[in-house]
C-alpha cells in the first residue's frame, strides 16, 4: 500500500533546503571596506538599501529616503485653481508627493502629468515649485562660492587644531 502523500508532495510538512532567491551559501551581508554589502540572487553584490521611510520620486520613479525627496503639496486658492507648492519641512496637512529636487525630474513630472495622477486631482500649476528649485539651486550656488573666501582658523590655518594663532 503506498503513502497518501509521498515526501515533498504536499504532506504539510516543510521541506528544507535554501529558500527561493537566496544564494547557497551566503546568508548574511557582508562587510566590504566598513559599508554593508548584500549579495543578490544573481550572485551580484550591491550596496544595502537606505534605511529609514523610502518614497518614490513621481518624476524619475527612483526609490529614495525620505529625507533626500521634497514633498509636493496641492493649495486651492479662492477661484478653484489648485497649484503644487513645495513642502520643504513635510508639516502641511493633505495628500503629497515627492520629487527629487532636480529641475530635470519636475520636467518630467510634468511632461507625463504625474502630479495630476499622484494628487488623484487636476494640477493646473507648478511655478512655484519651479521658482522654489532654482531658488535653492542658486542658493547652493552662491553658498559654495563663499565657502573658499573664508579665513581659515583652527587646525586650517596652521596644523595645530587648538591655536588661535593665524
Amino acid at each position: 500500500m503506498a503513502h497518501r502523500h509521498p515526501p515533498g508532495h504536499g504532506s504539510g510538512r516543510q521541506r528544507r533546503g535554501r529558500r527561493p532567491g537566496t544564494v547557497p551559501g551566503v546568508t548574511d551581508p557582508d562587510r566590504i571596506g566598513g559599508r554593508v554589502v548584500e549579495v543578490a540572487r544573481t550572485g551580484l553584490q550591491c550596496e544595502a538599501p537606505p534605511t529609514g521611510p523610502i518614497r518614490t520620486c513621481i518624476g524619475c520613479r527612483g526609490r529614495d529616503s525620505r529625507s533626500t525627496l521634497l514633498r509636493i503639496v496641492v493649495v486651492t486658492d479662492d477661484r478653484g485653481s489648485t497649484t503644487a507648492v513645495p513642502d520643504p519641512r513635510r508639516r502641511v496637512p493633505g495628500r503629497g508627493a515627492w520629487l527629487h529636487p532636480d529641475i530635470a525630474c519636475l520636467e518630467l513630472a510634468v511632461r507625463r502629468r504625474a502630479f495630476s495622477r499622484a494628487f488623484r486631482r487636476r494640477v493646473d500649476g507648478t511655478d512655484a515649485v519651479r521658482d522654489w528649485l532654482e531658488d535653492e539651486r542658486s542658493s547652493n550656488q552662491h553658498v559654495s562660492t563663499n565657502r573658499t573666501h573664508r579665513t581659515e582658523s583652527g587646525f586650517d590655518a596652521d596644523e595645530h587644531p587648538m591655536s588661535t594663532q593665524q
